[in-house]
């Protein structure tokens, strides 16, 4: 008798259960028909990805222009915007552009030139919002505003965008499960955004922005409307650049009818900035004649612009130029008018000695400079020191943002001993760059086509006394380093540092010297290959031994 009451009630459970998953399967059939989630906010989609939740505040719409806040921009399409309080507005780079726009006037100023507008910068609720629909040219977006499904939808104009008929009535699922909510229909012939295919189903995006699935044969005459706009590169394969150093008082050297095996840019020192701040050539007959022969081997030429001319006053100055939006923008017109002028190809930012606090607005001058040059097809490097030293010299640079933003970053790996070393060292030591190498791919998060690593051509000759006192550590090139050393005295590997070395006596002093020659510089550039580097730049041409061309060009693969 138990057993039986048992079974009946086993069966009137499964009957229950029968039921309840009938009438939920009947409910989502049902619901094949009708829209389950009608937006009662306004969502935002983003190059076909839903990005409502991503939000940081409600977007806005007054009088047909869309607005969103600021925090929000700078969440989809600027991390570095602005606020230039110098000027009372924001200051917004993407690309190729740089645009400033206010809070009163209807005017958007974008690389330079003016554009009437129909809204400004709004302020609500202590929050500033932005007039995203009248900044389509900046963001270089197509913007969407579908007011019957409460969806805007935002397009990157230089993004692949593919379109297919449908061949049927459909339904599309908010996913490919197989009980999945309908979240919108398209009728037969009608067009859709076709973003991915997977396993038999089509990802799309309806003309009413909404994205989800339908399967992948019910599409069919699949077209692009636009295509995948990729930049060109300047330099193809690794990058080996040369610096070609002379003061201000000195002249661009003659290079005619000869070549460098497997350099492809060369940075000449053209442009510098005086004690005053102001932006200065170095150019004259003797530079365009450098750049011709530069042209004329298939050279690109970037630059080298320094600060070091106001070394004395450099701190003070370079803070001066930082520091305001319009004297950052006065020097950025300065070289942009000078690559034109001199028919470059880049520009080699060489500012060193500078105050800390100033770090972040040292990233403002590139983040700022760059998309200009980019516009016009300059490339824009940056030089920057190791990143474990003094306040001046090292912790000034943001490493990670310089990265971010300028084409190249380049770390002059050397002066690990150098002239106010309170010990004698190595130059560049292999141990001391893959520490520091590491600390720029790793901690500061530099992707690695983008670094290149700078090398020296030249070792010091440390002299100490009977005390250890440091005498004197000039430098010595290294075509000259053989001369220097005594016939009598022995050279020893040393394979931390991957480097020769050398110790002798010279009357009561003593004699050390770490090597720079082609081995140590062989195992530097290893870490090229080793990391899929930019490629390399060497301090200074003139400076290099026999050989040193055809290593690069041999380890690198160069042309």
């Amino acid at each position: 008798m138990e057993k039986e009451k048992k079974k009946k009630v086993i069966k009137k459970a499964f009957l229950g259960i029968l039921i309840v998953i009938i009438l939920i399967f009947a409910g989502f059939i049902a619901n094949d028909f009708i829209i389950l989630d009608n937006n009662k906010t306004t969502n935002l989609v983003i190059n076909n990805r839903n990005v409502t939740e991503n939000l940081k505040n409600d977007i806005l719409i007054e009088d047909d222009i869309i607005y969103l806040s600021k925090a929000d921009v700078a969440n989809f399409f600027d991390k570095y915007i602005y606020d230039d309080k110098e000027n009372n507005q924001i200051v917004t780079t993407y690309d190729k552009k740089i645009a400033t726009i206010g809070f009163d006037e209807n005017i958007i100023r974008i690389n330079g030139s003016q554009k009437n507008i129909y809204a400004h910068v709004i302020v609500k609720d202590n929050i500033e919002y932005l007039p995203i629909s009248e900044m389509k040219d900046v963001y270089n977006i197509d913007i969407e505003n579908i007011e019957n499904t409460k969806v805007i939808t935002m397009d990157s104009l230089d993004r692949e965008q593919r379109r297919a008929i449908v061949s049927s009535d459909l339904s599309v699922k908010s996913s490919t499960n197989f009980i999945a909510k309908t979240i919108d229909r398209i009728k037969k012939g009608n067009s859709v955004i076709v973003i991915s295919t997977n396993d038999g189903y089509a990802r799309i995006r309806t003309d009413n922005g909404k994205v989800g699935y339908v399967k992948a044969n019910k599409l069919e005459n699949e077209y692009s409307v636009r295509e995948e706009m990729e930049a060109e590169k300047q330099i193809e394969g690794k990058i080996n650049l040369t610096w070609e150093y002379y003061s201000t008082s000195g002249s661009a050297p003659d290079r005619s009818g000869t070549t460098i095996d497997g350099v492809n840019v060369v940075s000449p020192a053209f442009f510098y900035l005086d004690s005053n701040g102001k932006f200065r050539e170095n150019v004259g007959t003797s530079g365009e004649a450098y750049v011709s022969w530069a042209h004329e081997n298939g050279y690109k030429v970037w630059p080298m612009f320094s600060n070091a001319e106001a070394t004395k006053k450099s701190l003070e100055v370079t803070s001066n130029i930082v520091n305001s939006f319009n004297k950052r923008q006065d020097l950025i017109e300065d070289i942009i008018k000078a690559c034109a002028k001199y028919n470059l190809d880049g520009i080699n930012i060489d500012f060193e000695n500078m105050k800390q606090e100033d770090k972040d607005m040292f990233s403002r001058f590139i983040i700022e400079l760059t998309p200009r040059l980019k516009e016009l097809g300059f490339v824009t490097s940056v030089d920057v020191t190791a990143p474990d030293g003094g306040e001046t010299w090292s912790m000034c640079f943001d490493r990670h943002v310089i990265g971010d933003v300028a084409d190249y970053i380049v770390f002059m790996a050397y002066d690990e001993y150098g002239v106010s070393s309170t010990k004698p060292g190595t130059t560049a030591g292999y141990n001391w760059v893959q520490l520091n190498l590491n600390k720029f791919l790793q901690t500061e998060d530099i992707d690695a086509d983008k670094i290149i690593l700078g090398v020296p051509f030249y070792t010091r000759v440390w002299t100490t006394n009977s005390n250890g006192n440091i005498v004197s550590n000039p430098t010595v090139d290294m075509k000259n380093i053989n001369g220097v050393i005594p016939n009598n005295a022995q050279k020893t590997w040393d394979e931390e540092l991957k480097q020769n070395y050398v110790e002798y006596t010279d009357g009561a002093n003593k004699k050390q010297i770490w090597v720079e020659d082609l081995e140590s510089l062989k195992a530097k550039v290893s870490l090229i290959v080793e990391n899929k580097l930019a490629g390399v730049a060497s301090w200074q041409k003139g400076m290099e031994s026999d050989g040193v061309w055809k290593m690069f060009q041999q380890e690198l693969e160069l042309k």
